[in-house]
């Protein structure tokens, strides 16, 4: 059984870093890629950013470079976004979420949801920025 859970969620203020986690089992973690995806409240889905399988090639919301990082630790089954100089407008509960593929795409590939790139989600972890 697929298995995605999300940690490191909470209330930070602006300015403020957080690193949330992502541990994986029920498949094998490196041959997949990987996704971050938020939802806001009273928003939709939002894509964050992408890793391929063996964490090489990385794709981010360009409204985020410089400030989000994915990442991810094959031998630990574990995904990461580190968020940094966190916004108000950041705040949304965060899923980490599977690819059916090895690769991801470049460029503006996933800025439209698609809920076909993703085929399993976590629970999410809800990260609030506010003072």
């Amino acid at each position: 059984e697929v298995q995605l859970v999300e940690s490191g969620g909470g209330l930070v203020q602006p300015g403020g870093s957080l690193r949330l986690s992502c541990a994986a089992s029920g498949f094998t973690f490196s041959n997949y890629a990987m996704n971050w995806v938020r939802q806001a409240p009273g928003k939709g889905f939002e894509w964050v950013s992408s890793i391929d399988s063996d964490g090489v090639s990385t794709n981010t919301l360009n409204s985020l470079k410089g400030r989000f990082t994915i990442s991810r630790d094959n031998a630990k089954n574990t995904l990461y976004l580190q968020m940094n100089s966190l916004k108000p407008e950041d705040t949304a509960v965060y899923y980490c979420a599977k690819s059916p593929r090895r690769f991801i795409y470049s460029g503006s590939y996933y800025y439209t949801f698609n809920r076909n790139e993703y085929d399993y989600w976590g629970q999410g972890t809800q990260v609030t920025v506010s003072s």
